[in-house]
């Protein structure tokens, strides 16, 4: 299994920061694959790479198609997301149903655009459908939200976060000295 078989495919997003968000949540798990088709703000722009901080990188080598036709070329499972079920041939999986799928294979999931989702015909061009569990009577996530919940648990199945904790050089540890102020007995 390969971080490189797997693409974030993000459908007409709006928003520069939203776009930015996902190139920092994919570097964040180790993935490379940004994919954005016809995306409103000019790509890239400033607000993209100041919110993607330290992913600018995953920006400069990510994708642009106009069409969701030219994006999945080389795709061969295709996950879309919705917060909405749908009356679709597709075979719906939730988030646990990501253990069957074969990673060896060239994965994208697809997330639509902030305002309205991926409509019924741009669900038809995937293998399966996935719905993040959330509160039933609020189902909508941001779409930067969505995509590191996916990134995350993709990395732990797949195994790209044994990555041994790394110590910041920046913070200093906290003195274990007990400060006597607002300090009282829990008894």
């Amino acid at each position: 299994m390969s971080k490189n078989n797997i693409s974030f495919i993000l459908h007409k997003p709006q928003l520069s920061e939203n776009i930015g968000a996902c190139a920092r949540a994919i570097k964040n798990f180790n993935f490379k694959k940004l994919v954005l088709i016809n995306p409103k703000p000019i790509f890239p722009n400033d607000k993209i790479l100041a919110t993607s901080v330290g992913a600018k990188d995953i920006i400069n080598q990510s994708k642009k198609y106009d069409t969701l036709d030219e994006a999945l070329g080389k795709i061969d499972i295709l996950i879309a997301t919705s917060a909405r079920f749908r009356n679709k041939n597709i075979k719906h999986i939730n988030l646990v149903d990501l253990k069957k799928i074969n990673f060896k294979k060239r994965v994208g999931f697809l997330f639509g655009s902030e305002a309205s989702g991926l409509s019924n015909d741009e669900i038809s061009y995937a293998n399966y459908t996935l719905q993040i569990p959330t509160n039933p009577d609020f189902r909508s996530l941001n779409l930067s939200h969505s995509l590191i919940i996916i990134a995350q648990y993709v990395a732990s199945l797949i195994k790209l976060k044994d990555i041994p904790f790394k110590k910041s050089k920046k913070v200093k540890s906290a003195s274990k000295k007990r400060n006597s102020i607002n300090v009282r007995p829990l008894h």
